[in-house]
C-alpha cells in the first residue's frame, strides 16, 4: 500500500507533477467522432465550436482494419484543429486488446500536449488504473510534457460495478467515470439490447381496482440503469470526480434522450456522451441550470446570510441543507459563460 504522502508524487523520473484537483470545464456533452472517417474529420473545427468536449473514438464502432486509420487520423487532426476552449479527449481500446499500448505511445508521445483525458473502457478494478498511471508517467516523462493526462473510466462490467469506489479512488490522474450501459447489461446476462434509457418490460404497475386484475392498471416504464448510477455518482463524489452517463443509442428518438439525461443530471451526474450532432444541444439545455432555477438558488443564498440557521421564502423553509444545494446550482452556472447573461436577466426578474 502506498502512503498517502506519496500519492501526488509522479511515478516516473521526469514526468509531471500530479494534479491535486481535477479542471472541472463545462463538460456537457463528450461528443465522439470516428477520426478514421475523413468525411467526419472535415466537421471536427465547426463541432469544437458547439460542444464542450470533443472524444477522438478509437475502440467500439472503429472496425478492427480501421484502428490504425483511426489512431493515426487523431493525430492529425489534433496537430491541425484549433480546439480554442473545447477539451479533446480520446477513448482508447480496451487493456486487453493488441491495439493499446500502440495507442497510448502514439497519442501521448504526438499529441499529448494536445489532449486532456484519456477514457479507459471495460475498467475492471483499480489495478487497470494503476497500469494505466504508471504507463503515463513514463511517456510523459519521455515527450516532455508538463500537464499530466487525465483517466476517465467506463463503467462497463460487473466487476468495474462491484470496484467503483476503489476506480474512483485509485489515483490522483481519475478525472471521472462514465456508466457504459450496452456492455454493462451484457456482462450482467441482462435481457435488454438496447443501449441506455428505460425498457417496456422493466415497469411497476399500479394496483387492481375491485376484482378484475387485467383492466384499468396503469404501468410505468423504469430505468434498468438507476441503481448503478446512483452508485457511480456517489463514488465519484466521495472521492472528488466528475460523474457522466454515457450514450444513449436511439438517435431519433430525442424525447426519450432528454428524459435520459435529465434523470441522471437531476442524480448528479454533469454530463453525457453525444453519438450524433442532433443529441448536443439536448445536453447543453440538460446539463445546464434553468435561469429560473439559478436565480432562486441565488435568491436562497442571499437571504441565508452566513448560511445558517432558517429562513421563510415565498412560504418554503429553507436552512443550511437548502443553501448547500443552492450553492450546487450557482457553481455550476458560474462556469458556463455562454449562460451567463440569462443567468443575470432571471436575477434581476426574481428581485424586481
Amino acid at each position: 500500500m502506498r502512503s498517502p504522502k506519496d500519492f501526488f508524487a509522479p511515478l516516473a523520473l521526469g514526468a509531471p507533477e500530479p494534479v491535486r484537483q481535477i479542471p472541472a470545464p463545462p463538460s456537457r456533452m463528450i461528443h465522439f467522432f470516428d477520426p478514421s472517417n475523413e468525411k467526419m474529420a472535415t466537421k471536427v473545427p465547426e463541432l469544437a465550436k458547439r460542444v464542450d468536449v470533443l472524444l477522438g473514438n478509437l475502440e467500439d464502432a472503429v472496425k478492427a482494419d480501421r484502428k490504425e486509420a483511426a489512431r493515426n487520423g487523431l493525430v492529425r487532426i489534433a496537430k491541425e484543429t484549433d480546439f480554442g476552449s473545447t477539451q479533446l479527449w480520446t477513448r482508447i481500446n480496451s487493456l486487453d486488446s493488441p491495439w493499446v499500448l500502440d495507442d497510448l505511445i502514439t497519442l501521448v508521445t504526438e499529441i499529448g500536449d494536445r489532449l486532456d483525458v484519456i477514457m479507459v473502457p471495460k475498467v475492471e478494478g483499480a489495478q487497470d488504473i494503476h497500469y494505466i498511471d504508471r504507463l503515463l508517467a513514463q511517456l510523459e516523462a519521455r515527450a516532455g510534457l508538463t500537464r499530466p493526462l487525465q483517466v476517465h473510466a467506463i463503467l462497463e462490467t460487473a466487476s468495474g460495478v462491484a470496484n467503483v469506489e476503489e476506480i474512483a479512488g485509485a489515483g490522483p490522474r481519475m478525472q471521472g467515470i462514465s456508466l457504459g450501459p450496452a456492455d454493462l447489461a451484457a456482462s450482467r446476462g441482462m435481457k435488454t439490447t438496447r443501449v441506455g434509457g428505460g425498457h417496456p418490460g422493466y415497469l411497476v404497475r399500479t394496483d387492481p381496482v375491485g376484482e378484475d386484475l387485467h383492466s384499468g392498471r396503469t404501468t410505468y416504464q423504469q430505468d434498468l440503469g438507476h441503481y448503478t448510477v446512483a452508485r457511480m455518482v456517489d463514488a465519484c463524489v466521495l472521492n472528488g470526480i466528475l460523474p457522466y452517463y454515457g450514450p444513449f443509442g436511439d438517435i431519433r428518438d430525442v424525447v426519450a434522450c432528454e428524459d435520459q439525461f435529465r434523470n441522471a443530471f437531476l442524480l448528479g451526474c454533469v454530463g453525457a456522451w453525444s453519438l450524433h450532432p442532433v443529441q448536443i444541444d439536448i445536453a447543453k439545455k440538460v446539463f445546464s441550470p434553468a435561469p429560473e432555477d439559478v436565480a432562486w438558488a441565488r435568491k436562497v443564498i442571499d437571504a441565508m446570510g452566513d448560511g445558517t440557521g432558517a429562513v421563510m421564502i415565498d412560504g418554503k423553509m429553507q436552512d443550511d441543507a437548502s443553501v448547500k444545494q443552492c450553492r450546487v446550482v450557482t457553481e455550476l452556472a458560474a462556469r458556463d459563460p455562454e449562460l451567463a447573461e440569462a443567468y443575470d436577466a432571471a436575477m434581476k426578474e426574481a428581485r424586481a
